[in-house]
């Protein structure tokens, strides 16, 4: 920090302890100056030859017989009074960039100019402002800091303009080419205190600056933003960073504090400062991130709707790149649910929005339309996965209705989904945390999953679950049996007879294939555990292994007419057939059996 020593007395001034200052002298004090409580007893040469102001005033105060002058609104107070009556006095004052601006100003109200005597103090404070203030990052920030209690005084000299400025311009300067000291307690750093950085010896950030004009106050730091920002030197990537940061150092952490009576309106305008301060343009997924949590913000603090709204723009502007913690924003105090779902369901559309007019301005780019393309497909994909995410989430909250978790389950396309494992895992939590749902409601929710998009870990998880309704069971066991015989259907008509398998009486349709689904099942392991014995393996029968014995019974004497034609088939790919004809073999039982 910059230091000026002013005068050479030693400082004789002395208090009494009653709001009283005077200076030590063998003449007795002949003019009372009041400012603010302080009553300072002083001597009317040294003041009158250096200050116009005073000049006049004691004028003022003679004619009416009277020794005391009220000095009322004095920029600075009783301490930046204290500074300039030093200086008429001779005595040694410092000065340093936490008191000149305050002394600036002072100088100013007591016209203490170059007219009234030569090197006056106003004279002398230009002279160290100029050329080591505003020569100096750290004591350019301090100086304008200090400005926000000398206002309008600060204003109408310029202070707070020139001290902007000076900031402004060395946050533009190449990094290689900072050789002055900064703060750096970010974890791209090695140290966590102030460095001195020497020119050449350290790789240093473009985001070098962003930690110190962290400490001016909410709209000081506006106005430094908006400067940096003009000059067109930095990207959108570090002005979102140093905005993040600056939130982060003055929202409180706990939801008390960020919603109490004394400090939401503080919070309000913070909060609204910074969105008016975003970047125009994509700044990743961090951003995509803090925006979310500015979201969540204005939401507690009751932000005006205009501003939530265009928060909500910029985040469906790339919602595909946050995280499902993110997404988790809490509802209001007159919700019934956990989390506004509502919004998010809000979110999600905006954004299919956003991606469908981006790929239809592909396709008048003929370029560019394949990549393009291949990156709305990859945006999708990211949402599908944020969506079942969010979905597995919520599915915990027990008042969260069926009916808006499956709006939110049907927000994104089929193409968003190429596996239902995601989609699967939410119902799976749903259907455990919500045990009272009827046998309808759980049909409309499992009615999302598409079981031929499960992988083998799916279908064998969904297999042993018993509070899936038995028809999907069925499903899961049908085509991971198709899987695995290498014959999954690939045309219309091939899924729709698939389908129709599973309507009504699914054992007469099955084609005849127990001995190989048998072997089939037992290497998928979805038979429940096994043992060893000491006269062999006893296998332990679950739902999903009677479901079987059921589904691929032989019916041998009701089909023994048709054995020659069974055989052939068993050796060949199945087919599909409709219900009645197939025919199978090896069991006396004629029982028939119906799974709905």
């Amino acid at each position: 920090m910059k230091y000026m020593k002013l005068g050479s007395k030693p400082d004789a001034f002395q208090s009494d302890g009653r709001n009283i200052r005077f200076f030590v002298s063998e003449l007795p004090a002949d003019v009372f100056v009041h400012v603010d409580e302080v009553r300072f007893h002083l001597h009317k040469f040294p003041l009158l030859s250096k200050s116009r102001r005073l000049l006049g005033l004691m004028t003022q105060a003679c004619d009416n017989n009277k020794d005391e002058i009220f000095l009322h609104d004095f920029p600075g107070g009783s301490k930046a009074f204290e500074v300039c009556a030093k200086f008429c006095y001779g005595m040694v004052v410092t000065l340093s960039a936490h008191n000149v601006a305050a002394a600036r100003c002072a100088a100013e109200y007591l016209e203490m100019t170059e007219d009234v005597d030569k090197g006056n103090l106003i004279y002398k404070i230009e002279v160290f402002l100029n050329t080591s203030i505003l020569q100096s990052w750290k004591d350019s920030i301090i100086a304008l800091q200090t400005t926000k209690l000398l206002l309008p005084w600060s204003e109408e000299l310029n202070l707070v303009e020139r001290c902007i400025k000076c900031i402004a311009s060395k946050t533009s300067t190449d990094p290689s080419n900072v050789s002055w000291s900064y703060t750096c307690n970010r974890k791209w750093t090695a140290s966590d205190s102030l460095v001195e950085i020497e020119q050449g010896t350290h790789e240093i950030p473009p985001d070098w600056w962003i930690e110190d004009i962290c400490e001016l106050d909410v709209e000081l730091y506006k106005r430094v933003m908006i400067a940096v920002k003009s000059k067109g030197r930095m990207s959108s990537k570090i002005i979102g960073e140093a905005l993040k940061f600056y939130t982060f150092r003055w929202l409180p952490d706990s939801y008390d504090a960020l919603v109490a009576d004394d400090y939401m309106r503080k919070n309000r305008i913070l909060v609204e400062t910074i969105i008016s301060l975003l970047p125009s343009d994509k700044c990743g997924g961090s951003l995509c991130r803090f925006l979310l949590k500015l979201l969540k913000v204005v939401i507690l603090v009751g932000g005006n709707g205009p501003m939530k709204e265009e928060l909500i723009d910029r985040i469906s502007m790339q919602l595909h790149k946050a995280s499902v913690k993110d997404l988790l924003v809490p509802a209001k105090s007159d919700g019934n649910t956990i989390y506004d779902v509502n919004l998010v369901q809000c979110l999600v559309s905006k954004s299919l929005m956003q991606v469908n007019t981006e790929n239809d301005i592909s396709f008048d780019k003929s370029d560019n339309a394949f990549v393009e393309i291949a990156s709305r497909n990859k945006v999708l994909l990211a949402l599908g996965r944020l969506v079942d995410g969010y979905l597995a989430e919520i599915a915990h909250d027990p008042n969260l209705y069926i009916s808006s978790f499956i709006d939110i389950a049907k927000s994104v396309p089929e193409e968003a989904r190429p596996s239902h494992d995601g989609l699967y895992t939410a119902i799976d939590i749903y259907l455990k945390d919500h045990p009272d749902l009827t046998k309808e409601e759980k049909k409309m929710i499992c009615a999302l999953m598409d079981v031929k998009k499960f992988s083998s870990e799916a279908s064998i998880h969904a297999a042993q679950n018993e509070q899936l309704p038995l028809r999907i069971v069925v499903q899961v066991l049908f085509f991971e049996h198709l899987k695995i015989s290498g014959v999954m259907p690939t045309t219309t008509d091939d899924i729709s007879m698939c389908q129709a398998t599973m309507d009504g009486d699914c054992e007469g349709r099955i084609v005849d294939h127990h001995n190989i689904l048998k072997h089939q099942m037992e290497n998928l392991s979805i038979k429940a555990d096994e043992y060893q014995n000491g006269e062999g393996k006893k296998i332990v029968k679950t739902r999903s292994t009677r479901i079987f014995d059921k589904l691929w019974i032989d019916k041998g004497q009701r089909e023994t007419g048709k054995k020659s034609e069974t055989s052939r088939s068993s050796q060949s790919t199945p087919t599909f057939v409709k219900r009645g004809e197939d025919k199978t073999t090896g069991s006396s039982r004629n029982t028939k059996h119906s799974i709905s």
